[in-house]
């Protein structure tokens, strides 16, 4: 099936391109089918529905809500610090300079 681009017109052109977008949405398709009846095989043979492994899932995922913001820095107000975790660099340097960190409280 060779075909010259070049040679197309704009309408023939198009009709592949749609031609193509199905192909690829069959295969895409086909393809989500083939993934899904493999992972509940996966399932069954250590004895559990995939319906049920996603329920077990999603109930263990526990949400963390993020901590606000204490510290930020008034060079650029949209860096700003939890007070957990590694210091940024600004911190870093602004110590460094000399200055305390109660500077940068919010």
């Amino acid at each position: 099936m060779t075909q010259n681009l070049h040679e197309m017109s704009r309408k023939e052109l198009e009709k592949l391109r749609k031609d193509i977008d199905d192909a690829l949405s069959t295969v895409s398709q086909r393809e989500r089918k083939a993934a899904l009846d493999a992972a509940e095989r996966a399932a069954a043979e250590h004895g559990y529905s995939l319906a049920e492994l996603a329920d077990a899932s999603a109930k263990g995922k526990k949400t963390k809500a993020k901590n606000p913001p204490k510290y930020r820095n008034p060079e650029d107000p949209t860096q700003t610090w939890s007070g957990r975790g590694r210091k940024p660099g600004w911190i870093n340097e602004a110590e460094a300079a000399g200055r305390p960190l109660s500077d940068f409280e919010i």
